[in-house]
Order: structure tokens, then C-alpha cells, then sequence
């Protein structure tokens, strides 16, 4: 896919889903994002980049960490991700921490900008060139600052990946070609080298996402995800359509009313070398 249309893509779909995101995500990933807090120990008055924050919950977690005396910035390309972080950081009272659009191919931020940390929770599977956004975190670390990457695993154990075939037979184009690349084996890991990052741990979590009925199964497939950009585009038919064939997918792990579906997640810890 042509990378102009892909970062189109992600930027205003990403705007509609922003308010899904935060119903139907911030709870079935609570887990992954305080592993991979604790896994980052972001320290008092340290500087924190969270790169495609989102709604800004693990921003928001990671200032409390620093306190006053440090700071985070959170950055996304999407303008209603940015709005979200930042009306949630004025609501908790964490002035340490500020958000801007940005996209994390291109951080506009100075190479001495001496980040102890830089945080990217399931972000760069939506990213065109995840080797460029490797290369600018690296860019904006300190040397010796310290970097952890979450995204998601192997197709085969997240039980909601039927989702994307399902949405690219209604479209003429596809959502997210690379979706699953960087989770498969030690492409993540090659990738942090390639980068000139020092891969110091790597992990797999396996979880499930819990929806409480098929209604919310959807929703949050839909609307609050990376396919909210065609979903905002289909009529009734189709909806009900792509709707129905996820639901028969998902189908295995329907509990009663409810769905627990297996999900797996890869995280790894980088860092940049002293020298």
C-alpha cells in the first residue's frame, strides 16, 4: 500500500474511533500496559515520550511515576487522540505532562531532546515504515535511555484477527497489510537493532479481551479500532454483513452472552548504547 494513503488512513480513522477506543480498549488492555509500565520503571523526575498515546492512559500512568519534577510527552497522529490525552492530564492534574500531533515517522523533536525513556504501546503496527519510527525513538533517546515497545503477536493466537479479512473483502484496498509483521518471531527484536537499539529483554503475553455481549464484541472491533475509517463508510447492509462473519469468527470463544477472546502480545525492551 502507498505509504501516503496508509498514514491517511490510520490519521482519520483513528480521529473517529477515538472515543470507542476509550469504552471498548482501555480496560481489555489494562493488563499489557501495566506490565509494560513495570517493565519500564519510568523514575521521579525523568523525561518520558509516549509515541502514538492514544487516549493517553499509559501517558497519564507514566506522569504520575515521574511526578512534578519530571515530564512526558505524548504524541499521536491522530488530533482527537491529542485532545482526548490532553483534557484527561488537565482533569488528573498532571501538568508534567503535554501532548502534540505527531507523526513517529517524522518526531519533530531536536536530536538532543534527551529522553530517559520512550514508551510505544501498540502503535507501530499502524505505522508504514516502523524501521524510520525505530530510528527516530533512537534518535530522541539519551544515550544509555531505555525504550519498550508493545505490539501485537502472532495472528494465529489473537482470536479477533479474522476482523481484517473480513473488512478488506468490502473495501478496495487493505486496512492494515502489516499489521501482525512485527509480531511474528524476532522481527521486532531486528528490527530495534537495525535501528542501532540494543534489545536487552523480550517477552510474550498471552490474555484474552473480554466483551461482556456481541454488541460489544463489535463495537470495539468497529468503531473503536483500526478499521473505524471503512466502518464510518459502510451503509446498513454491509454493516450488518461484516458484523454477522465476525461474529461467526469469534464464535469459539462465545461464553453465554459474552466472548473471551485470546489475544497475544510481544514486548521488548531496547535501549540506546553509551556510545
Amino acid at each position: 500500500m502507498d505509504a501516503r494513503l496508509q498514514r491517511r488512513i490510520q490519521r482519520y480513522g483513528w480521529e473517529r474511533a477515538a472515543d470507542a477506543y476509550a469504552r471498548h480498549w482501555h480496560g481489555p488492555l489494562a493488563g499489557l500496559q501495566a506490565e509494560l509500565l513495570a517493565l519500564a520503571a519510568p523514575a521521579p523526575g525523568e523525561a518520558v515520550l509516549d509515541v502514538a498515546c492514544g487516549a493517553g492512559v499509559v501517558a497519564a500512568a507514566a506522569a504520575r511515576a515521574v511526578g512534578p519534577g519530571g515530564r512526558v510527552l505524548g504524541v499521536d497522529l491522530a488530533e482527537a487522540m491529542v485532545q482526548a490525552a490532553r483534557q484527561q492530564a488537565q482533569r488528573l492534574g498532571l501538568a508534567q505532562a503535554s501532548f502534540m500531533r505527531m507523526d513517529a515517522e517524522q518526531l519533530a523533536l531536536p536530536d538532543d531532546a534527551g529522553f530517559d525513556l520512550v514508551l510505544c504501546v501498540l502503535g507501530l503496527m499502524y505505522v508504514p515504515d516502523p524501521a524510520a519510527a525505530l530510528r527516530e525513538l533512537r534518535r530522541v533517546l539519551r544515550p544509555g535511555g531505555r525504550a519498550l515497545l508493545a505490539v501485537w503477536g502472532e495472528r494465529a493466537r489473537c482470536g479477533w484477527a479474522p476482523l481484517f479479512g473480513i473488512v478488506d473483502a468490502e473495501v478496495r484496498s487493505e486496512v492494515c497489510p502489516l499489521f501482525f509483521g512485527l509480531g511474528q518471531g524476532e522481527a521486532l527484536a531486528r528490527c530495534c537493532a537495525a535501528a542501532g537499539l540494543r534489545v536487552s529483554a523480550q517477552r510474550r503475553r498471552s490474555d484474552a479481551l473480554h466483551y461482556a455481549d456481541a454488541d460489544a464484541a463489535c463495537a470495539a472491533a468497529f468503531a473503536g479500532g483500526p478499521v473505524a475509517l471503512a466502518w464510518s463508510r459502510f451503509d446498513a447492509a454491509v454493516r450488518a454483513r461484516v458484523q454477522a462473519h465476525y461474529l461467526a469468527a469469534l464464535a469459539p470463544w462465545r461464553d453465554g452472552q459474552g466472548y473471551h477472546v485470546p489475544a497475544e502480545y510481544l514486548i521488548v525492551a531496547a535501549e540506546r548504547p553509551q556510545a
